[in-house]
């Protein structure tokens, strides 16, 4: 999964907020992020397989040329926790899905 990333973004202009995976669409995670810089987005969390964990969204077990919407709602996304094997870490919450944007930031 070495080209897998995950990206959260929020829309200030029409006041919603997303998560988008992406397996093959781009080879470097910063390639990602600047595409959806340049639609007028606001990234807010970045990071590839090695980094997140991935709560209750399963990874897509297939290299695609497409982006995956995996969650999106109105406002901008909740910042929670979430607990993982013991370890209680900083979490972000799209509609009901959460996940663990960076498993280094442990609250």
């Amino acid at each position: 999964m070495k080209n897998y990333f995950r990206i959260t973004c929020y829309c200030q202009a029409q006041d919603f907020c997303f998560i988008l995976d992406c397996y093959g669409s781009f080879t470097e995670l910063w390639q990602f992020s600047s595409f959806l810089v340049n639609k007028g987005l606001q990234v807010l969390e970045v990071g590839n397989s090695t980094k997140f964990l991935d709560g209750n969204l399963d990874r897509v077990s297939e290299n695609s040329d497409k982006l995956l919407l995996r969650a999106n709602t109105d406002g901008k996304p909740v910042y929670t926790t979430l607990t993982v094997d013991n370890i209680t870490y900083s979490a972000v919450k799209v509609a009901n899905k959460v996940y663990v944007p960076d498993k280094s930031k442990i609250v």
